[in-house]
């Protein structure tokens, strides 16, 4: 696949986030809630997370800011949905990187379609929308462990 084509589809999985966001809505009862936003840009986003036994049950967001943004922030609650809380937190830490532009290794943790935001590590200004769900979820799970 050339890059063109490579680049057009990862567009297109950021535009089908962005405009039929997965896990939109709130959580009620037991769960975790954290407000973060980006000055910057005016990214704004409400976590809900439901921890269980170190598993993440569940996931969904409330918000409203850039497409990269609310679509990570789509991508981020799918992927960490029951997965144990120690790998959503390196998962984080794999997409950090990838975000300030290393390689990503495919035998580490395989990112499914967060792998689109990739080409956003060539646009310093839109890390921070990138990274605003993900760092929502990391300041979630330091409060749960606190509790």
């Amino acid at each position: 696949m050339s890059f063109n084509n490579l680049d057009t589809l990862y567009r297109q999985v950021i535009m089908d986030h962005y405009k039929n966001p997965r896990n939109k809505g709130t959580l009620a009862d037991d769960t975790i809630t954290i407000d973060m936003n980006n000055p910057t840009c005016g990214d704004r986003i409400e976590l809900h997370l439901q921890i269980e036994n170190d598993i993440v049950k569940d996931a969904k967001f409330e918000g409203e800011g850039c497409s990269i943004s609310m679509s990570s922030a789509s991508m981020m609650t799918q992927a960490i949905k029951g997965k144990n809380v120690d790998d959503a937190v390196k998962m984080s830490s794999i997409f950090s990187n990838m975000m300030l532009g290393e390689e990503l290794d495919e035998v580490e943790m395989d990112l499914g379609d967060i792998e689109a935001l990739q080409g956003v590590s060539k646009f310093p200004a839109r890390i921070k929308c990138a990274t605003l769900a993900w760092k929502a979820m990391e300041k979630a799970v330091a409060e749960d462990e606190k509790q």
